[in-house]
């Protein structure tokens, strides 16, 4: 059973080849051997009917949406194929009172939830009772990563099976196989070299869809002779490829793969790695605010008092980046990533609120001194709120003797200094202000 819609005007759309030669059965299914090989957990379980809920997470054009429909195709299960793109909470409340209706004839339902990512919370949410009541089976199929796009209560009573990019091995033979199947053009004479269909598998990237479509209009921008064959040329293959777009994802796994390596790329004082990560992202259409942000955070983070001008060009850049935008204020961004890049590191602020935080959140009770709280009333002042309380600019010394710590964190450490750039004078500044309260301690002035 399927709600795919149709039109009266589908019988004379003519289906691009990647839908003509999509698989029907395992055996036709190119690429995932690892979950799809002879002896794997997925293909048992489709073998033997025993499918799960699931989510098939993986990058566009490597199978997903296939291996769903040949799921379909042999299960005894009802089979829904349900878009994400079109369908709201309405729609999937109809659905599972199908869904809901077959269980009680004692029917299973399938449920396939394409681009499941564009699901907000509530629309998941709704899904969420019929599958813990096994209502229905759901299989989602995403680009993003889950972690990151769906329910953590939805995820958790999923299995996610992980689809790879196709190898250009993989995709020469499916691109061959499109050449001689009669659904491709199997019944047409084409000409084209191996080289050109290894350099149309290396241009695809791992996306199969991607790899048919170019195939399909390379040959059909083919020159044509007298006989009917169709011969395409290097020069046809060239403008069809001439353009690659950017692999960039700004919303899914890629967008933090590539934030992390301009990160870790400052973070080994790399410019030039880090320029170009930088250009990446940027050329691909990340907000620059959102890099903006990243670099003003590593300025604390692994630059910190090592350099505190590090934090200065940071906002220096987001405001820039604010107020003029792309294209111009990339070179700001350039001139904060190659700054904090060159500049001296340290993570002793990074590695003092980590530290300060887990005592935090495990004595949350502990009581604040009475020497430093604020006596507001009389009641407080009688309770010997603010008692024996020295005001540091009163000294001469601008240092006042007071234990400013719970009882229980006496003498804890969380900011170690380094001695990298200017932190070193901090370092000096930290130990001379200890010493002097050693002595004032052991001199029984506390």
């Amino acid at each position: 059973m399927s709600m795919e819609q149709m039109t009266l005007f589908d019988c004379e759309i003519p289906q691009p080849l990647a839908a003509k030669l999509r698989p029907q059965k395992l055996e036709e299914y190119t690429g995932q051997s690892h979950l799809l090989g002879k002896g794997k957990v997925l293909r048992r379980l489709i073998e033997n009917d025993q499918v799960s809920s699931m989510i098939f997470w993986g990058p566009p054009g490597v199978g997903k949406t296939t291996l769903a429909r040949i799921i379909a195709n042999r299960t005894k299960s009802a089979f829904i194929d349900f878009s994400a793109v079109t369908s709201g909470i309405k729609e999937i409340r109809t659905v599972m009172e199908q869904a809901e209706n077959n269980r009680h004839f004692g029917e299973r339902t399938i449920v396939f939830v394409d681009e499941i990512h564009r699901f907000n919370k509530a629309q998941q949410d709704a899904f969420l009772p019929y599958v813990e009541k096994g209502s229905i089976i759901l299989i989602g199929a995403t680009t993003e990563n889950p972690s990151f796009e769906i329910n953590s209560a939805l995820l958790s009573r999923c299995k996610v099976f992980v689809l790879h990019a196709l190898t250009a091995q993989e995709l020469t033979v499916l691109l061959n196989r499109a050449l001689k199947d009669n659904r491709g053009f199997g019944m047409q004479p084409i000409n084209i070299s191996p080289d050109m269909i290894e350099q149309i598998a290396h241009f695809a990237n791992g996306d199969a869809r991607t790899a048919l479509s170019t195939l399909e209009m390379v040959v059909f921008n083919g020159e044509i002779d007298e006989s009917g064959s169709i011969t395409v040329t290097a020069d046809t293959l060239e403008q069809c490829t001439s353009k690659k777009s950017l692999l960039y994802d700004k919303k899914g796994e890629e967008h933090y793969n590539l934030i992390s390596a301009l990160h870790k790329s400052m973070r080994n004082s790399d410019p030039d790695a880090a320029v170009y990560w930088l250009a990446r992202m940027l050329e691909a259409g990340e907000d620059p605010l959102y890099v903006a942000r990243r670099v003003t955070r590593f300025a604390s983070e692994d630059v910190g008092l090592a350099d505190p001008q590090a934090l200065e060009i940071a906002v220096a850049a987001y405001q820039a980046c604010h107020f003029i935008g792309m294209p111009e204020c990339s070179v700001h961004l350039t001139q904060a990533v190659v700054y904090l890049s060159l500049a001296p590191k340290s993570n002793a602020l990074y590695m003092a609120y980590e530290h300060a935080k887990c005592d935090a959140m495990e004595q949350l009770s502990e009581p604040v001194p009475l020497v430093i709280r604020n006596a507001v009333t009389d009641l407080m002042k009688d309770l010997d709120y603010g008692k024996g309380y020295q005001y540091a600019h009163d000294t001469k010394e601008k240092l006042a003797n007071m234990q400013c710590l719970p009882d229980s964190l006496l003498d804890k450490v969380y900011y170690e200094p380094t001695s990298q750039g200017r932190e070193a004078e901090f370092q000096k500044r930290l130990a001379s202000i200890k010493q002097w309260k050693k002595e004032a301690r052991e001199g029984g002035q506390f």
